[in-house]
């Protein structure tokens, strides 16, 4: 789409060269054919080393917008984005890509079905009511176990082991809400990335980024009944135990384990070699490394256990 164009669905004024956008991203990583957006003031100091084309802002930071780049001028930056960002997404499906190609000693089920595009590598078994969307990548020696599926555009590693009803790369939970309480869809044009050797659980749910990836990384082992929020990294050879959760943005390191029922909430970072018991609450960023914490709030397992202690002797006094 053209600058031009944009700025008539954003509602927005508009000056300067009508430059051919490709799509949206974030300050970070958007590139000199994309858009991006400020929607939050601590955001602004990355405007300054963006190289977005042209920056959907309010009217209070459009100076923070260099030369060089246009300011999308608006009342509410967030609102604009989430209306954006259904013109770039991409089709469910696409019957003008090639069709799917299968690698040399694969197994897939006559009742799986395999999108125009997707990519299965070689020596891969793909049981009854798989579906692999557009664009996808399987590969080799992977297992997808029945009535799994993958969403257009993701990608599957080596060696993995995809168990029954999963969901690797549907919508993020992510919306705009206006001054009226009414929220409006935020695309997920963004994908999953699962990295080599993987295993998950039956009906687990990984979600695809808004923009990126979401990735999981290398050795990485997922129980049952596991949610991964949109833009997650789960960092290698983590655990992560039946009905924990992982709000969107948030990054795992090497090798942390989350206990079943435990949670961390959104834009955290969890350090590597942690442990989190059961029903842990994790709200803030973990800095420390190669600790067990437990309980909510969140606290070192040994001051858990001397509290649940004191606790039992009250109620015997």
């Amino acid at each position: 789409m053209r600058l031009e164009e944009i700025a008539k669905i954003i509602g927005a004024d508009f000056s300067g060269e009508n430059i051919q956008v490709d799509s949206m991203n974030t300050l970070k990583d958007a590139t000199s054919k994309q858009i991006s957006f400020v929607s939050n003031v601590k955001y602004v100091k990355d405007i300054k080393d963006s190289k977005a084309c042209a920056i959907i802002i309010d009217e209070k930071n459009k100076d923070s917008v260099p030369d060089g780049c246009i300011a999308l001028v608006v009342q509410n930056p967030y609102w604009e984005m989430a209306i954006l960002s259904k013109y770039f997404a991409p089709p469910i499906e696409d019957n003008t890509l090639a069709l799917a190609k299968i690698g040399e000693g694969s197994t897939v089920s006559n009742k799986a079905e395999i999108a125009n595009g997707a990519v299965i590598g070689e020596n891969c078994t793909i049981l009854a009511g798989v579906y692999v969307g557009a664009n996808s990548k399987v590969g080799d020696n992977t297992i997808l176990y029945p009535n799994v599926v993958v969403y257009r555009d993701c990608e599957i590693g080596k060696n993995c082991i995809i168990h029954a009803n999963t969901t690797i790369g549907g919508d993020g939970f992510g919306f705009a809400t206006s001054k009226m309480g009414e929220h409006l869809k935020i695309y997920q044009n963004g994908n999953t990335i699962l990295e080599d050797d993987i295993e998950i659980g039956s009906s687990t749910t990984i979600d695809r980024a808004v923009f990126g990836s979401t990735i999981i990384k290398k050795g990485v082992h997922i129980d049952n009944l596991v949610q991964v929020g949109h833009n997650c990294e789960i960092g290698e050879y983590s655990v992560m135990v039946s009905q924990s959760g992982i709000a969107g943005s948030s990054k795992m390191g090497r090798n942390v384990v989350l206990g079943g029922q435990s949670a961390i909430a959104g834009h955290l970072e969890i350090e590597a070699f942690n442990q989190f018991a059961a029903r842990s609450g994790i709200t803030k960023t973990i800095k420390e490394s190669g600790k067990v914490f437990a309980g909510f709030p969140l606290m070192e397992h040994r001051t858990w256990l001397r509290l649940q202690s004191k606790i039992a002797k009250l109620l015997r006094s």
